[in-house]
């Protein structure tokens, strides 16, 4: 007797896909981009249960891949200027500003993804990263690493751009800060092996700059083709807004990167010169530190995550901030050279903290404004790259103390306004004072 059910068919599952709660679908859901509790269930594109179907186990292996060229690139900076191509300081300030542009720009990467989805661009993003770095030795000159410099932070910024814009949608709310510690974690220790490698490659070997560059570049190509090959194309449940969003509900987090770009140019450029100029640390003890903080935060990085988890992010923010105005009134006032280095260990340590932020505003947003806001967002973080370093370097001439106090009041106003992160942040309840409707989108969509 025949069944009255036909047997069942193997499934074609085209795409891995990221599956939220059912409502989560509904019209209208003003849910974050992600579920309140993880809803994931590994898939590979042949429908078996497996790594490759993991979306984190993806932003792991990009967040591996950036490091190999982009620490290569830093090791060898200072030295392959000055050596190969004559820079003076001026010549190197132009550089680190012109590095900066792309940055300022990053609210562009919105009209690629007109082109293509999230996850093909940060591929591609490493690609240009890895040729940026690979073929810095073969331009040896002021404009050739110039020219090499902008196209290798092109890579970088719409990488990381992208790369925040994914976790934020592929991860789960209650996973997200510990993801991103082990993000964080990761390109610690693939930056300790490239500069280890590096050492290794100049000092054991004795390797060009050029077949140095060279090795680093392609490391991050062929982890990106790896990537490519190996994991499916990862869709999420929210369509992403393909234009350009600015909404008065986000303006807190947008004050707050606004201050966290401020803070990131005095670290980047001026505590470690008062190492140099105030206590006389050499090349050896400066990368010293740099392999400390790395080693520091590859252990303590996924930890700090899961202690944000805990906190929620306004305890989180409002610890990050009164820790980094002691540290740069210490740095204001600080007369011992062991004690500055402390210092500046853990000044590196709070940007870990920065994880807060980003939850934070995965917590608050319209789901589909997380591509778009990342882009803006990064643009805003850069803003104070334009004018900060050259108003502070003449500050510094002056006094340097007085460079790190005025990071202090920067570091106060972040407190203040991190009071302003409510307990529970979610769409329409984006700030204790001062929430506001939405103004809506500004620029118009590119068809």
């Amino acid at each position: 007797m025949p069944t009255p059910y036909p047997a069942p068919k193997a499934p074609e599952i085209p795409e891995a896909h990221n599956p939220t709660e059912p409502d989560a679908h509904a019209p209208g859901n003003l849910a974050a981009s992600a579920p309140d509790r993880t809803a994931f269930v590994p898939l590979t594109a042949n429908g078996k249960s497996g790594w490759r179907g993991n979306p984190e186990v993806l932003l792991i292996l990009m967040a591996v891949a950036m490091p190999l060229s982009f620490s290569t690139w830093m090791a060898l900076l200072n030295n392959f200027s000055v050596e190969m191509a004559d820079f003076t300081g001026r010549e190197i300030g132009i550089l680190q500003s012109l590095r900066e542009i792309p940055g300022f720009l990053a609210f562009s990467a919105i009209f690629a993804l007109l082109i293509f989805r999230e996850q093909t661009f940060a591929l591609i993003s490493l690609l240009v990263l890895g040729l940026g770095v690979a073929i810095s030795g073969y331009f040896p000159t002021i404009v050739g690493l110039y020219c090499t410099t902008v196209l290798m932070s092109i890579g970088f910024h719409y990488f990381e751009t992208m790369q925040q814009a994914l976790s934020l949608q592929w991860v789960a709310k209650d996973r997200t800060a510990m993801v991103m510690g082990r993000q964080l974690s990761a390109k610690s220790i693939a930056s300790l092996l490239m500069f280890g490698g590096v050492w290794v490659m100049m000092e054991v070997f004795d390797m060009p700059y050029r077949g140095v560059y060279v090795v680093g570049g392609a490391l991050t190509i062929a982890v990106a083709i790896a990537a490519w090959l190996i994991f499916p194309k990862f869709t999420d449940a929210h369509p992403q807004t393909r234009k350009l969003v600015l909404r008065r509900r986000y303006w807190l987090y947008y004050a707050l990167t606004f201050m966290a770009g401020a803070r990131r140019q005095i670290f980047t450029v001026f505590a470690g010169f008062l190492m140099v100029e105030k206590f006389g640390y050499d090349v050896g003890t400066i990368t010293i530190l740099y392999l400390l903080n790395h080693a520091i935060n590859m252990v303590l990085a996924p930890q700090i995550g899961r202690l944000i988890g805990k906190w929620g992010e306004r305890k989180a923010l409002i610890f990050e901030y009164c820790g980094l105005f002691l540290v740069f009134t210490g740095y204001a006032f600080v007369q011992n050279s062991h004690l500055a280095a402390g210092l500046y260990v853990v000044d590196h340590l709070f940007f870990a903290m920065a994880i807060a932020m980003k939850t934070y505003f995965q917590k608050i947003a319209d789901p589909g404004d997380i591509s778009s806001t990342a882009g803006v967002s990064f643009t805003i973080n850069h803003i104070a790259a334009v004018f900060l370093p050259a108003a502070f370097g003449l500050l510094w001439l002056i006094s340097p103390s007085a460079v790190f106090l005025t990071g202090a009041v920067l570091a106060l106003g972040s407190l203040i306004l991190s009071f302003n992160v409510p307990n529970d942040p979610r769409p329409g309840n984006e700030a204790v004072f001062g929430g506001a409707d939405d103004m809506g989108a500004v620029g118009q969509a590119a068809r």
